[in-house]
């Protein structure tokens, strides 16, 4: 059984992917924290809650910042033409949700459930950095009690979806992602090297949907907004980057990984670029020495992936 807390700001491609771990036969989800990103930590921490309460997650909730590691830097504009302005697609929800947030702080709440739990927390973390970064800051210890860390974000060997070298997540705070990747605990980069690889249709969604009552029902529904954005790039699905970050914690022989240094740049033409140095290249002394080796996926089995998701949405099983 894999203990996850999940890092989350929902967001479209979120709801799948906590629907993913609340249903799948070999996850106990301990925890969710919150993060700004695809809304503001608000919206986000809103949105936790009523997935939660809508799905019967027990997981508690914990709300995190705000703002970005960096006091320096400042939140930009939200991407509602993507996630819709209540960051779930637009659909309607309601004013007052009885689900309460947990009253620590995010990074405090996994600081507190990694210590209570040494060895057996597995971080996925599929929003901006900024809580285990903020984890970190406070507690440098818990980088040895962790498990696993398993991020979405990063690009390595293709291009950026926010600019030409940088993905949303790490772009969105830069300084919080490069502590992440360079302290001392496992970490796995789950990025857009095989995310954008995966793809579910409108067409499969819908049936899923149907096979799967109230609760793809409404993931379904919130899910059409983001699809209408992904339709131009991908035809008439959408992008499921989150869902496969989960994929990895239960099924990593479904990804190709390479292990190796890893930073991001922090600042210029490129701020936000993530950069690996493999371990089978040999480079002069240079900001990569001294760090541990991380692994980037390089390579999936999307269509394992996307079934494995399915069977788990419809039938809590994994196939």
């Amino acid at each position: 059984m894999h203990k996850v807390i999940f890092d989350t700001d929902p967001g479209v491609d979120d709801a799948m992917a906590l629907l993913f771990l609340h249903r799948h036969p070999e996850i106990d989800l301990v925890g969710i924290t919150t993060t700004v990103g695809n809304a503001p930590i608000d919206i986000t921490t809103r949105n936790a809650l009523f997935l939660a309460q809508a799905w019967s997650i027990e997981a508690p909730i914990a709300q995190g910042f705000g703002e970005k590691f960096d006091a320096g830097r400042r939140n930009g504009p939200w991407p509602t033409f993507i996630h819709g302005d209540n960051g779930l697609g637009n659909i309607s929800i309601p004013e007052t949700i009885s689900r309460k947030a947990d009253p620590r702080a995010a990074h405090q709440f996994i600081i507190d459930t990694v210590r209570a739990n040494p060895g057996e927390i597995t971080l996925v973390a599929v929003g901006r950095m900024t809580n285990l970064a903020l984890a970190l800051k406070a507690d440098p210890e818990i980088a040895t009690l962790v498990k696993d860390v398993v991020i979405m974000g990063g690009a390595f060997d293709v291009p950026g979806n926010v600019t030409p070298t940088a993905e949303a997540n790490i772009h969105g705070d830069p300084e919080a992602a490069d502590l992440v990747l360079t302290a001392p605990w496992r970490v796995t980069v789950v990025g857009l090297d095989v995310t954008m690889q995966t793809v579910m249709m409108r067409s499969d969604l819908a049936k899923l949907a149907k096979a799967g009552g109230a609760h793809v029902t409404l993931l379904n529904d919130l899910s059409q907004f983001y699809i209408d954005f992904y339709n131009h790039r991908v035809g008439d699905g959408m992008v499921i980057h989150d869902s496969c970050a989960c994929v990895y914690v239960v099924r990593p022989d479904l990804f190709k990984t390479r292990s190796g240094a890893m930073r991001v740049v922090c600042g210029g033409i490129a701020d936000g670029m993530t950069i690996q140095k493999p371990d089978v290249k040999t480079f002069p002394p240079g900001e990569w020495d001294g760090h541990p080796s991380q692994s980037a996926c390089i390579g999936i089995d999307a269509d394992a992936v996307l079934g494995l998701i399915r069977s788990v949405l419809v039938e809590g099983k994994a196939a």
